[in-house]
């Protein structure tokens, strides 16, 4: 193969591959906007009737012209456009929800501001409730490219298609990884470490539900792995530190993980261990 045809390929593959990708920057843009629109106080009243009137017009120009590199139609980025504004409402409530229980349970929170620019689960959280909403429009692509950005950032990798509950609380997050088939209920913490996998990566296993169900008011301590479609945390319970799981539990269990640890003093051992190996 000569430098021209190697050339005419790489152009006929990269051309293929872009053909429904979104700008990956016009992504990243939109979701950091979109996010300090939501979440970025207003300076005074006259911004918050004209300022937030032409951002949002803004950012609908800019999520259509997303829209259009991956649905090539007039007609149906008009239509999602829609969809995806009409319930950006309900997504900025359950937000607010996600926000509050930070504020309510971590001590080191002090105030509703702090949360919206300096946690990261939070953020991770944001993006994900959006992606989400795009998984469900079947908008293709988009919904990952944001989720890996939110990965990127955060250190959190949460599939768009997961399910997951209002009053949801990720603390510290780096590390954090929420399969696909995921089903999370309501008021449910995660600290860093937790993986909610699956048993089997297997590509057949593609249209099944692979990942646990978390049921409500469910504590994971970090550290902790918890695999496998039928695997079910029953409601109220309490996943420890570095647990393992595959089985489910039910309601109102303490999973924790027996370990022992030995101390001894700084001084030297009265009799020489000898190693053989």
């Amino acid at each position: 193969m000569n430098v021209d045809q190697f050339l005419e390929i790489l152009y006929q593959q990269n051309y293929l591959k872009t053909i429904d990708i979104p700008d990956k920057q016009l992504s990243v843009d939109f979701i950091e906007d979109i996010f300090s629109f939501l979440f970025t106080p207003v300076k005074s009243r006259q911004e918050t009737v004209e300022g937030l009137s032409k951002r949002l017009y803004n950012l609908q120009n800019t999520f259509s012209a997303l829209l259009y590199d991956v649905l090539h139609d007039e007609e149906k980025v008009e239509h999602n456009t829609a969809v995806f504004f009409q319930a950006l409402p309900s997504i900025y409530e359950k937000l607010l929800s996600d926000a509050e229980v930070v504020l309510q349970f971590d001590p080191a929170a002090t105030s509703l501001p702090e949360v919206f620019v300096a946690y990261p689960g939070f953020f991770a959280t944001v993006v994900h409730r959006i992606a989400h909403q795009l998984y469900r429009q079947q908008i293709p692509t988009l919904p990952r490219l944001l989720s890996e950005y939110a990965h990127s950032k955060t250190g959190i990798d949460i599939h768009p298609a997961a399910r997951i509950g209002s009053h949801f609380f990720i603390d510290h997050g780096t590390g954090i990884v929420i399969g696909e088939t995921t089903i999370i209920g309501n008021h449910v913490k995660l600290y860093q470490g937790v993986t909610i996998g699956a048993l089997n990566v297997s590509k057949e296993l593609a249209r099944y539900k692979r990942h646990p169900t978390i049921e409500d008011h469910v504590i994971i301590y970090s550290g902790a792995t918890i695999l496998g479609g039928d695997t079910l945390i029953g409601h109220h319970s309490i996943i420890g530190g570095n647990v393992w799981l595959t089985n489910s539990v039910e309601p109102y269990s303490v999973v924790y993980q027996k370990s022992e640890i030995v101390v001894r003093d700084k001084f030297p051992l009265q009799e020489v261990l000898n190693f053989i190996i």
